[in-house]
């Protein structure tokens, strides 16, 4: 016999269908919550691009952003911001002025003492000279280069060991001199010259210092400033960038910095 539903053959109550593994089916939430297989909630505000101001917000003024927003421009090479360089410095190219009075002031370190030592040997030199006569008694009459000989030979004898050793500690200083102030400008871009004055010397492309072999270079340069009557050296007069020949050649840029 059946009872109740006729496609209930056996009288059982209908039971609610399970689960995947058993478990019984998910409750349809209160209050329009999402869930499986019931309608969603309202649909969601879709999330901005990075970069962009969200909804509601004003984007900064004068500000970069990553979404469009237009960056500031970059600032000239030799103006405050540029590359390797704190804000704030440099200041501008270098004067020609200025560069000149730096040069001065490192040629006065370096030289200062060689010039008094050589002074001090032309002294002991000339004092021992005036004392000896040369001995043309070997020479023919009229044999002008027997008699320049024989005066060469006289000087050359009575110079003083002093005097050589004068000159030659003279120059040494010239030379370790002249090192001192290539290292000093390769690590740091300023002599004390340039220091003084407030300039720097810097690679054009990194806003850095040289290191001491470009800075080497750089000075072997400086004597094709001299060519063509040292218009190399007058050229930072009209020059876009200050530069002369040497700068030109190695990349290099003289700065203002704050003394």
């Amino acid at each position: 016999m059946s009872f109740g539903d006729p496609n209930n053959p056996y009288g059982q109550q209908p039971q609610a269908p399970q689960g995947p593994y058993g478990q019984q089916p998910p409750v349809p939430p209160q209050g329009g919550q999402p869930g499986y297989g019931y309608p969603q909630g309202a649909p969601q505000q879709p999330q901005q691009p990075y970069g962009y101001p969200q909804q509601g917000q004003v984007p900064p003024q004068g500000q970069p952003g990553y979404g469009g927003y237009p960056q500031q421009p970059a600032a000239p090479y030799g103006q405050p911001g540029m590359p390797g360089m704190g804000m704030g410095m440099p200041m501008g190219y270098a004067s020609w002025g200025a560069r000149v009075g730096a040069l001065l002031v490192d040629g006065l370190i370096i030289a200062a003492v060689p010039i008094i030592l050589y002074i001090i040997a032309a002294v002991m030199a000339a004092s021992s000279v005036s004392s000896v006569t040369p001995d043309y008694s070997h020479c023919p009459t009229g044999d002008y280069t027997c008699i320049r000989d024989a005066a060469n030979s006289a000087v050359s004898s009575s110079t003083p060991v002093g005097a050589i050793i004068m000159m030659a500690l003279a120059w040494l200083i010239m030379v370790g001199g002249s090192f001192f102030l290539i290292a000093k400008e390769g690590a740091t871009g300023q002599t004390p010259g340039k220091k003084a004055l407030g300039i720097k010397v810097i690679k054009e492309t990194t806003g850095q210092p040289m290191g001491f072999g470009m800075t080497f270079v750089r000075y072997l340069c400086r004597y094709l400033n001299g060519l063509l009557c040292g218009i190399g050296w007058l050229w930072p007069l009209w020059d876009e960038k200050n530069q002369t020949f040497a700068d030109k050649i190695v990349g290099t840029v003289v700065v203002q910095v704050p003394k």
